[in-house]
């Protein structure tokens, strides 16, 4: 089964390190990275660029409108993910651990929904 595994913490973690710790958290996802490609269990994964740079859409009266930024405000803002081949959500909740974000902020684990034609 197919699990997304979205990765929320505050951004201002990241810009309050110092640019060795920035490393070290650089390198334990290159490891994770890795490890889960080896596994078999990676399909995909990104790094988002920080919310300044979001712009959300609704229609509203048949009208597109854009706003700059993300969709609501929240501590914790959505950083990346990794969609990811799991035998179950016990599985994927231990790779959902070991994502190094998770000792700052949270992973959401969300299961894909599959249709059939």
């Amino acid at each position: 089964m197919q699990y997304l595994l979205l990765i929320y913490e505050p951004e201002k973690v990241w810009t309050t390190m110092s640019e060795a710790e920035r490393a070290k958290v650089h390198g334990e996802y290159m490891t994770f990275t890795e490890d889960i490609k080896k596994s078999g269990h990676m399909t995909a994964g990104e790094a988002l660029q920080p919310t300044h740079t979001a712009t959300t859409v609704r229609v509203r009266d048949g009208k597109p409108q854009t706003t700059d930024g993300p969709f609501a405000e929240t501590r914790e803002q959505l950083g990346g993910f990794y969609l990811i081949d799991a035998k179950d959500l016990d599985d994927a909740t231990r790779i959902a651990a070991r994502i190094p974000s998770v000792k700052h902020g949270s992973i959401e684990i969300r299961p894909i929904l599959t249709f059939t034609a």
